[in-house]
């Protein structure tokens, strides 16, 4: 973590020498986040994954997508609407589109 770029990313390790620093430290965030140039929060909320989880709780998980046998049921709709609603929305541009040819074509 680095004071002028808190969003900079990490690596595992990075974040698991934090979180060990933290630990060490008798859970003094305030201090780690200062050793480490980053914000109190993002140490605090490194430990509690890290406590919840193993080193599992410590991987970037941004932008990953469920597998199809993780989603509940009402995510599933939900995924499936959208999917229905973009393909509605296709075929209706092509519609428009056809259209706007003829038009043209009629002229």
């Amino acid at each position: 973590m680095v004071k002028n770029n808190p969003a900079r990313k990490t690596t595992l390790e990075e974040r698991l020498s934090i979180v060990e620093y933290c630990i060490e430290h008798d859970d003094n965030d305030s201090l780690t986040a200062g050793q480490y140039n980053g914000s109190y929060a993002q140490a605090r909320s490194w430990v509690l994954k890290y406590r919840a989880e193993g080193i599992e709780g410590l991987y970037d998980r941004r932008g990953r997508k469920k597998a199809e046998g993780e989603l509940t049921e009402l995510e599933r709709l939900q995924a499936e609407n959208r999917m229905l609603k973009a393909k509605a929305k296709k075929q209706q541009m092509e519609i428009d589109l056809l259209k706007k040819l003829e038009e043209i074509e009629g002229r």
